[in-house]
C-alpha cells in the first residue's frame, strides 16, 4: 500500500483542520497516511553546561517516515518547512510545500490549490527541486556537543549586553581570516534570502553548490560577504572572552564558550521539494520580495496650475 506523509504546523487551526481532512481523504483513496507536527524538526534551545538537543541527525524522523513513503505534505509556513525539512531529508522523501502561513518562501502552493496539486501529484506530473543542506556541530573538549542539519543558515553572535565580538574563520585549507562584528552568518543558496539577506550578502540562485560568509555589522570597511565552494569545510573559533549563541535556522539555540569550536559541512542528505512546473527561481525572487521589477517612469515635467 502506498506511503504519504502529512507534517503541519500544530499551534494552526487550519493546518490541523486540513491535515485530518486530508487523511480521511488518502486513506478513501487507497493510501497508508501518516500525520506528524513539526515538533520533532524544532531543535530547541540548549544551556551553557546541560546542552540538549543531540540527537542524531538520522534519529529525528517520526515512526512511519522512512524510504519506503512516496512523499509528504507540509502544511505551516516557512518554519514548518524548515523542519520538515531535517525530519525527511535523511529519508530522501520529496516535500510538498502547502502555505497556510504569511511570506512563504520556500512554499510552492497556497491552501487554496491544494486539491488540484494533490491530483497532479498523485498522477505523477511534477518534478523534483533538490536543495543542499549543512550539517553544524559543536565541538567542546574535543567531544561533539550539539548537531543539526541546516537549511538556511547558522548565525554566531553577540549576546545582547556584551560588546563586539571576534571570529577566527578557516574555510578549508586557506589560511583563517579575523573578523570584527557583532556575528557571523553562514548560509546555503536556499538561506541567501533570508538572515544572509538582511545582513547585505547577495542572492545566490539555489543550483549552486556554494555556502557563503556574511559578518553581522562589521567594525571594518574590508569585512564583506564572502561565497566560496561548499566542499570547503568551515570552522569558527571564538576569539573572544564573552560567551556568545548559536542559532540554525532561526529556531535552535546552543551557546558557544570561547573554547567551543563550530563546524560546518555540507549534509551528505539533500531536501528534495515537489513543483508542479519546471522551477523559476527569479519568478519567486519577484512575487515575494519584488526583485527585477520594472520601475514606474516619471514624468519629465509637470505643469502647475
Amino acid at each position: 500500500m502506498p506511503k504519504i506523509g502529512v507534517i503541519y504546523n500544530d499551534i494552526k487551526p487550519i493546518a490541523c483542520q486540513v491535515a485530518e481532512n486530508l487523511q480521511k481523504q488518502l486513506e478513501s483513496k487507497g493510501y497508508q497516511v501518516y500525520l506528524a507536527t513539526g515538533y520533532a524538526g524544532i531543535l530547541g534551545y540548549s544551556h551553557p553546561h546541560r546542552p540538549v538537543c543531540h540527537s542524531p541527525i538520522e534519529q529525528i524522523a517520526v515512526e512511519g517516515f522512512d524510504h519506503n513513503m512516496s512523499f509528504a505534505i507540509v502544511l505551516g509556513g516557512d518554519g514548518t518547512v524548515l523542519s520538515a525539512s531535517r525530519q525527511v531529508a535523511p529519508h530522501n522523501i520529496p516535500l510538498l510545500t502547502v502555505n497556510t502561513g504569511h511570506l512563504g518562501f520556500l512554499t510552492e502552493i497556497y491552501l487554496n490549490q491544494l486539491s488540484t496539486a494533490l491530483e497532479q501529484v498523485l498522477s505523477g506530473k511534477y518534478e523534483i527541486e533538490t536543495r543542499s543542506m549543512m550539517k553544524v556541530t559543536v565541538i567542546r573538549d574535543q567531544t561533539s556537543l550539539w548537531e543539526a542539519l541546516c537549511l538556511n543558515e547558522m548565525v554566531v553572535h553577540r549576546e545582547p549586553l556584551t560588546s563586539m565580538c571576534h571570529f577566527e574563520i578557516a574555510i578549508g585549507r586557506h589560511s583563517p581570516v579575523d573578523i570584527a562584528a557583532d556575528g557571523v552568518i553562514i548560509s546555503t543558496p536556499t538561506g541567501s534570502t533570508a538572515y544572509s539577506l538582511s545582513a547585505g550578502g547577495p542572492v545566490v540562485t539555489p543550483d549552486v553548490p556554494v555556502f557563503q560568509l556574511a559578518p553581522i555589522c562589521p567594525h571594518s570597511l574590508a569585512s564583506r560577504s564572502l561565497v566560496f565552494s561548499d566542499q570547503e569545510p568551515v570552522t569558527i573559533y571564538p576569539a573572544t572572552p564573552n560567551q556568545m549563541v548559536m542559532v540554525v535556522d532561526g529556531n535552535a539555540g546552543c551557546y558557544i564558550l570561547p573554547d567551543d569550536q563550530v563546524k560546518i559541512v555540507r549534509s551528505p542528505y539533500d531536501v528534495q521539494f515537489i513543483r508542479l512546473q519546471s522551477p523559476e527561481f527569479f519568478r519567486i525572487l519577484r512575487e515575494k520580495l519584488g526583485w527585477g521589477l520594472p520601475h514606474i517612469a516619471k514624468p519629465t515635467s509637470v505643469e502647475l496650475p
